[in-house]
């Protein structure tokens, strides 16, 4: 069984908090299955816009797995609200949540990881 989205988030943002980090939830979606997606800041100011990988990466036995993806890699702000504004029109149950970490690996399962992020 699929872990809730909203336990999920709880999660993710502790655990980075417990790294010293920092995590805010910007959009609050369903609490049961809203897609999350996950918006990592920079230093510099540019941010990565992680959100659920295609159906397609997920294996059989990982389907109750949260599988990400990098949608958007150190990318000016504006770029990433425009993002999330065209993903809203077609789920308007999403999660935002940001985060200010410098590497992801740590925190979310990544379907195709990069060794920059």
């Amino acid at each position: 069984m699929r872990i809730r989205s909203d336990i999920f988030v709880s999660a993710l943002t502790r655990r980075v908090f417990n790294d010293g980090g920092y995590a805010a939830v910007v959009i609050k979606g369903s609490d049961a299955a809203g897609a999350i997606f996950v918006l990592q800041r920079f230093r510099d100011g540019l941010e990565t816009l992680y959100g659920p990988a295609p159906q397609a990466f997920i294996q059989a036995e990982d389907r109750d797995d949260r599988l990400f993806e990098a949608r958007l890699a150190r990318v000016e702000a504006e770029a990433v609200e425009a993002l999330i504004a065209r993903e809203a029109k077609f789920d308007s149950d999403l999660w935002l949540v940001e985060i200010e970490v410098e590497r992801i690996g740590d925190y979310l399962e990544l379907a195709a990881p990069s060794p920059s992020l």
